[in-house]
């Protein structure tokens, strides 16, 4: 006779307390940080905003007390995500970091060879001063990685995390082969595309952190029927790009509300006209951080009496803005046009006036 699995395997655990998700904003460039705070106390940073953000995050972790980090999740080497992970890292201390195994390391000089002759070596080449280039931010993840002792994990798809009091983080994605760039000609980015996606269950509540994922990687985990996609709020891909949050992948996941981390210096028409009137299509309701901060989704896990009010969500700051208004894209963040890697957020272009005219 087979047997099931066991109950205390089968069953989620029970909520003990109240759970925290902090999508911070990291604005006005784009940039994603959310810190998870469970009813244990225990403490998930997913990514850290670009480089200059660390204070904000730090600033954040001071404020909700937080003095160790048990888990800090890089989701993909993009600088908007880990610009400031080394300032993170180099500020407080950090138990695991979990990446997705994609090393975009600046390759270490050879050392020159040595001159033929009794005796004779070569002279060392002169220092060179240091160079910014578009992956000097993972050279500087990469050392502060190496410097904090923190243990490091290559993401796997179906690990869970026990946060405790009955929270459950667990990987969705990327699974291999990672996608390559032949596959994003329909557009998108293959290293959005080999995102780390996460869910997070606690009791009656489930959240999707869904990194920058493109179509290709919701089309691949459409494809998994044992991978439970349906939650109740959804942390928006790829900051509302054009290229994700498919209709297909809106309809499986059927989410409550929506939270679209995003700049409003961003030149790549985030978040995407098409993909909000998806979402208000689906009747779900729309937090961004461009327009009111910091968002905030507290949740004990279990609804009232007659089971509503599982979690409720807070933004920092109210908007006269339409938030279901898009933004107008100067530049498109796809392969196929030739972008590589997020930098260019300084201030948006000042609207040309004319000149009077000379009498």
């Amino acid at each position: 006779m087979k047997w099931g699995l066991p109950w205390w395997r089968s069953r989620p655990p029970k909520p003990t307390g109240e759970l925290k998700v902090y999508v911070l904003d990291v604005g006005p460039i784009e940039g994603d940080s959310i810190l998870i705070v469970s009813p244990t106390g225990k403490s998930v940073l997913i990514d850290a905003g670009d480089a200059g953000k660390g204070k904000v995050v730090l600033d954040a972790l001071k404020r909700y007390k937080v003095e160790r980090l048990d888990y800090f999740i890089a989701t993909h080497p993009h600088p908007d995500h880990i610009g400031a992970a080394d300032e993170v890292m180099n500020g407080i201390k950090v138990g695991a970091v979990i990446d997705n195994g994609v090393d975009l390391s600046t390759p270490a000089p050879e050392t020159p060879a040595n001159k033929k002759g009794k005796g004779s070596k070569a002279a060392p080449p002169p220092p060179k001063k240091k160079v910014k280039t578009a992956t000097t931010f993972f050279d500087e993840y990469a050392a502060a990685l190496k410097q904090s002792g923190a243990q490091y994990e290559k993401a796997q798809p179906g690990k869970k995390y026990d946060l405790g009091g009955g929270a459950i983080l667990t990987v969705l994605a990327p699974s291999e082969p990672f996608f390559n760039k032949d596959q994003m000609k329909a557009g998108g980015n293959d290293t959005n595309a080999n995102s780390i996606v996460l869910r997070l269950d606690y009791g009656e509540f489930t959240m999707l952190f869904m990194g920058d994922a493109e179509t290709q990687t919701e089309q691949r985990l459409l494809g998994k029927k044992d991978v439970d996609l349906n939650a109740k709020v959804i942390k928006v891909a790829h900051h509302g790009s054009k290229y994700a949050t498919s209709e297909e992948f809106v309809k499986r996941v059927h989410p409550e509300a929506a939270i679209v981390s995003d700049g409003a210096w961003n030149r790549y028409g985030h978040p995407a006209q098409a993909v909000l009137d998806r979402l208000k299509g689906a009747n779900v309701k729309l937090w961004r951080t461009d327009l009111q901060g910091e968002i905030t989704i507290t949740t004990k896990g279990k609804g009232d009496a007659n089971g509503a009010h599982i979690y409720e969500i807070k933004a920092a700051k109210e908007t006269k803005d339409d938030v279901w208004m898009g933004r107008e894209a100067q530049k498109d963040d796809s392969s196929r046009s030739g972008f590589i890697a997020y930098g260019d957020f300084g201030p948006p272009p000042k609207p040309k006036t004319e000149k009077p005219k000379k009498k």
